[in-house]
């Protein structure tokens, strides 16, 4: 049986084409998937990690977490495994990707499919925040006044499982049925607008749409009632924008208790099975 890490990292999106390897781009998952070849002195295409979270083109992660099963033949000690995340870290060099700690897999365990769920923040300075330009890289500048109390009430009416076709870049034979378990604002000290948007799982673009909606709402150009009437519609729509993906960060991924990752994993792919994502 192979061994199985974990790996829980962070990065900064803004120069990556986004968490999977592409041809002739710089990806997240290729640094990282070099990295540790070159640390545990083995081929490149012996390495394939499996990421909780696809982040897409720009968009940063806090709390990003994947998987890499080791090579037959390649064994860790205790020591070694200790030191591993360091010497990852090394390799990486000047890249902006932070290891926070590698460690065995508990048995069931899988990035991918064992989440209960993820929660992304979308960060926006409008006219009453303190423009920071520190905050520039991760911070989404507006000169426009919001209605704020609005957009709170538009993330309360979309909790809930709904068909997100309006909010999601089809693919195809993807499902765009979704629970959003929660979607809050609030002014943070800065008075900085911070949306956070957690679901079982997320379908392409669909966290940015959300906040495109809401920006909408708050600038007085949907109703809420309008933005429920386009989830109901299924159908995408140019009513609001994709938001830029430099203000948009994955911050946690949930797992159940150790005992419960392979059922949890099973149930996920099952239902994957059933409804393909």
């Amino acid at each position: 049986m192979r061994t199985r890490l974990r790996i829980d990292l962070a990065y900064a999106g803004g120069g990556y084409s986004g968490w999977g390897i592409q041809p002739r781009l710089k990806t997240v998952q290729n640094e990282l998937e070099q990295a540790l070849a070159t640390t545990l002195r083995i081929d490149r295409s012996l390495v394939r990690t499996v990421v909780a979270g696809r982040t897409d083109a720009g968009v940063h992660a806090l709390g990003q977490v994947c998987h890499v099963d080791l090579p037959e033949g390649v064994e860790l000690t205790s020591a070694g495994l200790a030191n591993l995340g360091k010497k990852v870290q090394g390799a990486l060099r000047q890249e902006p990707i932070t290891i926070n700690r590698i460690s065995l897999a508990p048995e069931g365990f899988d990035a991918r499919f064992s989440p209960l769920w993820r929660t992304y923040q979308y960060r926006i300075a409008d006219s009453q925040a303190v423009n920071n330009p520190l905050h520039r890289a991760f911070t989404v500048q507006s000169t426009y006044p919001f209605d704020f109390p609005a957009m709170v009430e538009l993330g309360h009416q979309l909790v809930g499982l709904h068909d997100w076709a309006a909010f999601c870049r089809p693919r195809v034979g993807a499902t765009t049925i979704r629970e959003l378990q929660s979607y809050e604002w609030v002014r943070d000290h800065d008075g900085v607008m911070v949306a956070t948007i957690a679901s079982d799982a997320f379908c392409h673009s669909m966290v940015r749409a959300l906040v495109g909606a809401a920006v909408a709402v708050g600038r007085g150009k949907l109703t809420i009632a309008q933005v429920l009437a386009i989830r109901e519609a299924k159908q995408r729509t140019s009513d609001f924008v994709i938001m830029p993906p430099h203000g948009l960060a994955l911050v946690r991924v949930a797992y159940p208790e150790d005992s419960e990752l392979a059922e949890r994993a099973a149930l996920t792919r099952n239902k994957r099975a059933a409804d393909p994502d």
